[in-house]
């Protein structure tokens, strides 16, 4: 076991705000230690042909912040169970960020969060936003490594799947120059990742191919109006989808070296379709009504169509009735998306749209196998109620039957992101395997592994892996299966 010296932080920095900050708090209280666990006791029983790892990131403050805390501010943590012969193992590491590095060497916190001026930063992403780079975000597995990923657009962080030990930046054999968006897309087929980078400055937005040698093989520039804060992407067979959506950056804060964001309803949602190879000049744009999109579900080429599915956010903005930045930062956390599905007819230029499902689902993810093709399943989890961001449940929709499954956890009890993950050696896109999460029970202090038999999701976990720490409430996850960790082992 490895530990460090930080002990959990409890409540917020003192700055004048009478609020309590509930991300510091409970099931969001950052943990101190890293540790190495094996033999973990399990309720039922793990199954045998389920073998892998599951990974989850999320923000996690080493030192207690400086002013006013954001979830998205604290530093990114791996959380990790393996699972190989009915067996499983934990590990958590934080993430050897160089701004970590930099306020391990000073012993205390050195930035500012996105609530605070970045004046005084030390450093900032390519693009000169000067607000710290924590690779706390996504999780994607590509060439034998899974990268972290930092939502505002950052460096991606190449780490161990297995050891979490972070292995350094990922310049992608010294080809890379600038910055990696959260959600980058890969093609299990091809071996091939797609991306963009974006920021307040010209260009503002670029898209990039990485080949299956780890190369940068193509970017472009993409034209947009002005500054956008596109988070995810989209890829089929032949073509990449890119998004300009009405929730834009305050050039005039922008200019001061402040991100603030606003959504212009007079404006229409974009999206940009264009050869995977393709440069600027060949991006066809599709108008739809003006909405924000996290994340994509996935997408496909159907005849002189291209499908989209995503999670589409309708309000996107503080609510009205929050007054305080801190309350306006609870509201802004607090997501209202449904499944929604675009349509681009590549012959006539025409953009249909409708919704799919009334429920509050977010965090997508379809067999990463099909990623660019046509998936029959696809897996969210629930939105609850309250008012900050918590997973209550799963729901598995069904496209070809036009049906969901749900479950929801129980009183007090939150989950992450559950990626599919595959019986070994099942064809892919089926529901033949599992999905896997964590669960945090907030009445007994306590975080599990849950483990689902994704043709029958209703019917409950199959297994709960108790871990040996609590692991707060955090952002994506992915499932990394036993044949793709093959190279990784020694």
């Amino acid at each position: 076991m490895t530990s460090t010296s930080e002990q959990p932080i409890l409540v917020a920095a003192t700055t004048g705000e009478p609020e309590v900050n509930p991300y510091l708090m409970g099931v969001y209280a950052p943990v101190g230690e890293e540790i190495d666990a094996s033999d973990l006791e399990v309720i039922g029983q793990i199954p045998a042909d389920l073998n892998g790892v599951y990974l989850r990131n999320g923000p996690n403050p080493r030192f207690e912040p400086e002013g006013r805390y954001h979830w998205f501010d604290g530093d990114g943590m791996i959380h990790a169970v393996h699972l190989e012969n009915g067996k499983a193992r934990y590990r958590n590491r934080w993430v050897r960020t160089k701004a970590f590095e930099a306020e391990s060497e000073a012993g205390k916190a050195l930035w500012k969060g996105v609530m605070e001026s970045p004046r005084g930063n030390p450093f900032g992403n390519t693009h000169g936003l000067n607000v710290k780079d924590s690779a706390n975000t996504d999780l994607i597995f590509h060439r034998g490594q899974v990268l972290s990923t930092w939502y505002m657009c950052g460096t991606p962080y190449a780490v161990d799947p297995l050891s979490l030990e972070t292995l350094g930046a990922e310049d992608f054999l010294g080809t890379l120059v600038g910055d990696m968006m959260a959600h980058p897309k890969v093609d299990e087929r091809t071996g091939e990742m797609f991306w963009f980078d974006y920021g307040p400055r010209p260009p503002y937005l670029r898209y990039g191919v990485i080949s299956a040698d780890g190369k940068v093989a193509s970017t472009t520039e993409i034209e947009l109006p002005g500054p956008r804060l596109p988070h995810d992407m989209a890829i089929t067979e032949n073509h990449a989808i890119l998004m300009d959506l009405p929730l834009i950056q305050d050039l005039e804060a922008a200019r001061n070296g402040r991100h603030r964001l606003r959504f212009d309803r007079s404006l229409p949602s974009r999206f940009g379709v264009l050869p995977r190879y393709g440069n600027g000049s060949q991006i066809r744009w599709f108008e739809a009504s003006p909405c924000y999109i996290y994340h994509v579900v996935n997408s496909w080429e159907q005849g002189e169509e291209i499908v989209l599915d995503v999670c589409r956010v309708q309000r996107p903005q503080p609510r009205a009735d929050a007054h305080t930045p801190l309350a306006k930062m609870l509201s802004y956390l607090r997501l209202d998306a449904s499944l929604h599905r675009y349509r681009f007819n590549l012959r006539t230029g025409q953009c249909l749209e409708n919704q799919l499902d009334d429920d509050n689902t977010e965090f997508p993810s379809v067999d990463s196998r099909v990623v660019g093709g046509r998936n029959r399943f696809s897996y969210a989890v629930h939105i609850s109620p309250d008012s900050t961001l918590k997973f209550d449940g799963l729901v598995c929709y069904d496209n070809r039957a036009g049906t969901k499954t749900e479950h929801r956890f129980g009183p007090g009890r939150w989950g992450s992101e559950a990626p599919f993950a595959p019986r070994d050696g099942a064809a892919a896109d089926s529901d033949d395997g599992y999905l896997v999460t964590f669960v945090q029970d907030e009445r007994e202090g306590r975080s599990e592994l849950d483990i689902f038999d994704a043709a029958d999701l209703a019917a409950g976990p199959v297994a709960r892996v108790l871990l040996p720490q609590r692991v707060p409430l955090g952002f994506h996850a992915t499932w990394v299966r036993a044949d793709q960790l093959e190279p990784s082992c020694n």
